[in-house]
């Protein structure tokens, strides 16, 4: 009998359950890499982004971690211009995009650089990653603008505003619907490597993957008109020209170089509006580490104020006699017994 139970128990340990042994192997399995890691090691062969959408999407929507941790630190520089016209009205905007990164494109150091002129206004962002502290300033603006703050509680902005600061191509591209459509014509040398250089065309209008999505929530009194002149456009736009050159390098696959330039129009009943767009961007000093410090003076990071009284001081307004904010009436407090 002692036998019998032995040989069984023996039989149910040689046989475990495979759920059971699927759910050991992911536990004590290494941990998976990052995403922009594991992407990184993916081969995008150049030579089939004409030929190849889905390549050429993940070529022109490369981030800045992938593009970092595939071909190392460097530094990235793009101008945007735009021009809006609606009958005599015209608008012009040119937009400058800089980020120095360091090697490492998940926790490396990097400085980002975003800046829109305009000739009646300006206004920009800046923020640096330095030995895994964060911080920001902005360029125009009251309450210390100029200078730098810690974010300690960083809530990823950082990591937003880098590849902000690097998909000025990506933004094109989704601009123009996703109609960049790219025609080898050889290979050239850039900054000391071979890049495929690709001419770009207006391509056909894509199938629009919005109808699959559901309708927006709207708010209670409706959107505001910002948003609604939003929603306008980028339902109603139209690309109607586009051109330039794309150059990718043959062995990492990112993009190291572009000039592009296209035209949409916009049919709305308060009239026809038309958007002129250029874009140019390059990579350059491959393999240099950029000089990334943390700034020499910062105002530190803070809680927001607690209660009116503070709230008021921050802003700036006012306060009446005794000490107290200014009010706008009303009964006053009784006095504390």
């Amino acid at each position: 009998m002692k036998r019998l139970v032995f040989a069984t128990i023996l039989a149910l340990t040689a046989c475990p359950d495979p759920v059971d042994k699927a759910a050991k192997k992911r536990i004590f399995s290494s941990e998976d890499p990052p995403q922009a890691v594991a992407a990184a090691q993916e081969k995008l062969p150049p030579e089939d982004v004409a030929s190849n959408p889905l390549v050429a999407r993940r070529v022109l929507g490369m981030g800045a971690a992938e593009t970092t941790e595939r071909i190392g630190p460097h530094t990235y520089n793009a101008t945007v211009k735009w021009e809006w016209s609606a009958g005599p009205k015209s608008v012009r905007l040119t937009e400058t995009r800089e980020l120095l990164a360091g090697p490492g494109g998940i926790s490396g150091d990097f400085l980002a650089r975003l800046s829109n002129t305009t000739p009646t206004y300006d206004q920009g962002l800046e923020v640096i990653r330095a030995g895994g502290h964060v911080y920001a300033r902005t360029t125009y603006g009251r309450d210390g603008a100029g200078q730098f703050r810690e974010r300690k509680r960083d809530r990823g902005i950082a990591e937003r505003m880098r590849e902000e600061a690097y998909g000025a191509v990506r933004d094109f591209d989704q601009l123009f619907r996703g109609r960049l459509a790219l025609t080898a014509k050889g290979t050239q040398t850039i900054e000391g490597r071979v890049c495929w250089k690709y001419e770009v065309t207006l391509g056909p209008p894509l199938a629009d993957a919005s109808k699959s999505l559901p309708p927006l929530a709207a708010p209670k009194g409706g959107a505001d008109d910002t948003t609604l002149r939003r929603r306008l456009f980028f339902d109603l736009r139209e690309p109607t020209v586009l051109q330039g050159d794309v150059y990718v390098d043959a062995e990492k696959s990112v993009v190291m170089k572009t000039s592009l330039s296209g035209r949409m129009h916009v049919a709305a009943d308060g009239g026809d509006a038309e958007l002129r767009l250029s874009l140019e961007s390059a990579l350059t000093n491959l393999g240099k580490v950029p000089d990334v410090k943390a700034p020499a003076e910062f105002l530190p990071d803070e809680d927001k104020p607690q209660g009116i009284a503070a709230a008021l001081k921050r802003f700036g307004i006012e306060r009446g006699d005794g000490g107290t904010p200014a009010t706008t009436g009303g009964p006053a407090e009784p006095e504390d017994e």
